[in-house]
């Protein structure tokens, strides 16, 4: 087992009010490279006890933290935006060998997670309330934002620093305090994060981070501690309904970030290269791996055949390996049980009736690879077309009519991302109204941007992340009612 220099021992533990220790009893588990499945090091392995200490600091250092000026909360952001920056190349290492990911996007999200670092330290200082004479007047009404209190961040393991980063930038911004649960896939990246946020002079128990092989048990835990007040989870629907139901009983505010079923329409009128290169981006962003990741192509009937030739050749001439090497441009899946879902979604496709343009198949290993794949000719209701594929293949279903695009558009319990490719004005404004799904994308692959409200509705869960609309979910409202006569 070789060690990973960037992180010394003492950073494999538990972040707890600003001190690194082990998990009770010492336990440990494995963090294993996707690549060949051999073991990168191990961490601390929180217990349901550690997460109460973690809880216990946040709670300790919520008042002065609230009471923080904001330009200090600030100024401590931009501080870690620019460790993250200048440490650039030592997180996208980190990044690609626990998750898979080649170096150059991984490199791509560093950049894009400090971003979140410096958006909320410029949104620390513009949190503010409102004065306004009472209608009837008599009375002034005056309205104050403040923290919501000790938060609890559930973090995806498919990207390690933006996920995090997301959650901790506005929480920061706003005076809130926070344990974080990274994934038990990717646990060492966030471990990396807590320590460059320290460095930047977060305070003691602020920002506290526990690794665990067991995340339900944790989170359980502390969401029936009536000191916690906010959770904010990035994952599956499944799992997110069930935290939903657990924030019930101590009424916690809950931000959920879930799954994705992102329709891809292409238009007739559509310049059909455009929308190819904008296909590769949606689908092959961390080899399809990402909520975001357009999964259903929806191309209408007249360039449907242009389209998937062109796609095909783009897919099929990516090079599949080790993220770490040179001229790779596809990693590996997360793990087994990714590869094997996605071999089955293909063959249930094909069985239906699709035909395979290029791919099809996982190649001999080691490791948890799959071929970029596109299909042509799958049946509306084929099985892929109802699930995430979590994996770089594209499906591709015809449509006739606009109409007809929309309803299958929609004919999803999802809403995230969608996204559309067409030169007609008009048609963009009617189809921005009317797909259900909390972000579109007009003739771009690519949405995620720190400056925007990220989220979806319906399945996909609630609340925003980035954008103006970010640090509003950590910010209650207090109204105060001041006669004056």
């Amino acid at each position: 087992m070789s060690e990973f220099r960037l992180l010394p021992d003492e950073q494999r533990n538990l972040w707890i009010g600003g001190s690194w220790r082990e998990a009770e009893g010492g336990k440990r588990f494995d963090v294993l490279d996707p690549a060949d499945g051999s073991v990168i090091t191990d961490v601390a392995d929180g217990s349901a006890d550690d997460a109460t200490d973690a809880l216990d600091a946040a709670a300790a250092a919520q008042p002065a933290w609230a009471a923080t000026d904001p330009r200090e909360r600030g100024e401590i952001l931009r501080r870690a935006f620019e460790l993250v920056t200048s440490r650039a190349d030592d997180f996208a290492r980190l990044i690609s060998l626990e998750m898979g990911k080649t170096l150059a996007e991984a490199k791509g999200e560093v950049t894009y997670g400090a971003e979140f670092l410096r958006w909320f330290s410029e949104e620390a200082v513009r949190i503010h309330g409102r004065w306004m004479k009472a209608p009837a007047g008599g009375t002034r009404l005056l309205t104050i934002r403040k923290p919501v209190g000790p938060c609890l961040f559930v973090t995806p393991w498919n990207f390690p620093i933006a996920m995090g980063t997301r959650k901790i930038g506005p929480a920061v911004a706003a005076g809130c305090t926070m344990v974080v649960k990274p994934a038990e896939l990717t646990p060492l990246t966030m471990l990396a994060l807590a320590a460059v946020l320290d460095e930047a002079g977060l305070p003691a128990g602020v920002l506290n981070v526990v690794t665990t092989s067991d995340s339900p048990t944790l989170s359980q835990t502390l969401m029936a501690d009536e000191r916690l007040r906010k959770v904010s989870f990035t994952g599956s629907t499944p799992v997110g309904k069930v935290l939903v139901r657990q924030s019930a009983d101590q009424l916690q505010r809950v931000s959920m970030e879930l799954g994705g079923n992102a329709p891809f329409l292409v238009f007739e009128d559509a310049d059909v290269d455009a929308a190819v290169e904008g296909a590769m981006v949606a689908k092959m962003r961390n080899m399809g791996e990402a909520c975001t990741a357009a999964n259903r192509f929806l191309v209408h009937e007249s360039v449907a055949e242009d389209f998937a030739h062109k796609l095909g050749e783009r897919m099929g001439a990516l090079t599949v390996g080790r993220g770490q090497d040179d001229g790779v441009d596809v990693g590996p899946l997360i793990n087994a049980e990714a590869v094997e879902s996605v071999a089955e979604l293909v063959t249930d496709a094909v069985h239906d009736g699709a035909t395979v343009v290029t791919g099809g198949s996982a190649p001999e290993g080691p490791g948890h690879f799959f071929d970029p794949t596109v299909l042509l000719g799958v049946p509306a209701e084929a099985r892929i077309n109802e699930v995430e594929i979590f994996g770089p293949v594209a499906p591709i279903t015809t449509f006739a009519t606009e109409e007809e695009a929309v309803a299958r558009a929609n004919a999803t319990e999802y809403g995230l991302t969608s996204y559309v490719y067409t030169r007609d004005l008009a048609r963009t404004i009617r189809l921005a109204e009317a797909l259900e799904f909390g972000m579109v994308g007009v003739n771009t692959g690519l949405v995620s941007n720190p400056a925007a409200p990220f989220g979806g509705v319906k399945a996909s869960g609630f609340g925003r992340e980035g954008g103006f609309e970010g640090i509003d979910e950590y910010l209650d409202t207090t109204y105060v009612a001041l006669p004056v006569g």
